[in-house]
């Protein structure tokens, strides 16, 4: 039975390489899709040590190795496949004749698997994140790159094609994911020890902002969830 998280957490990381595979081949929903699933063996791994209380220092670290294949290098490679796609490169990665300043372009997104890993380090070291964030979480990171692609693929706003097809935003959502994740802005855990509504109003409020706007904007609505988590958290931290 105690090996039953680490077991989780592995197919977090299987999950992610597919992932990884697919975004090579430019197939970015369907790795998008796999970041997903890699996003729910996540929770589950942690919901399975604490249900078992299995915790251990390889769970720990194999944890943080798997977020890092599936929530850094994953969504960074489906930006440089969103990059390529914005600049008209039929295929970025086996181009040899690009000018440096495309290739810079192109080689962007190394700078969120490192500020992923970066992230990572940080939480495994830093005690005073058990009950609060420091910096934008991995996974909140990947949910925002994928959660762009679906919307996307699954809706016909015009915003959404407009901001998928503009290098400039894609640089930009680039930027600020790496810092936001090395930054220490003190973001809410989703963790819920109770559930009484004392001590869980950030929370709740969230779900509920999630919920109402699923409901309106139906699959669209997924790219609010990581501003409303943003914003929830100022609120919470400034009534603090």
């Amino acid at each position: 039975m105690k090996h039953i998280p680490n077991l989780i957490t592995c197919l977090n990381l299987a999950a992610g390489f597919i992932s990884i595979l697919f975004a090579v081949n430019g197939k970015i929903v369907t790795a998008s899709w796999l970041i997903l699933a890699a996003m729910i063996f996540d929770f589950l791994d942690g919901f399975s040590a604490r249900l078992l209380k299995a915790y251990s220092d390889i769970g720990k670290e194999l944890d943080s190795l798997a977020d890092a294949v599936s929530f850094g290098a994953a969504p960074a490679i489906i930006i440089y496949q969103l990059l390529g796609n914005s600049l008209s490169l039929t295929a970025p990665m086996i181009a040899s004749n690009l000018q440096p300043a495309i290739l810079m372009i192109l080689m962007s997104p190394v700078i969120m698997i490192i500020c992923a890993a970066l992230r990572l380090a940080k939480f495994n070291t830093d005690s005073s994140q058990t009950s609060s964030f420091r910096g934008l979480p991995t996974p909140a990171s990947a949910l925002i790159v994928i959660s762009l692609v679906i919307a996307w693929h699954y809706t016909e706003i015009d915003l959404m094609n407009r901001f998928i097809g503009s290098t400039t935003a894609l640089l930009i959502l680039t930027l600020v994911l790496s810092l936001l994740m090395v930054s220490r802005i003190p973001l809410l855990s989703l963790k819920f020890t109770h559930f009484r509504l004392k001590g869980n109003e950030g929370r709740y409020l969230l779900i509920l902002l999630v919920a109402l706007s699923l409901a309106i904007m139906g699959i669209a609505a997924a790219t609010l969830i990581i501003p409303f988590y943003l914003i929830v958290s100022l609120l919470s931290t400034l009534i603090k």
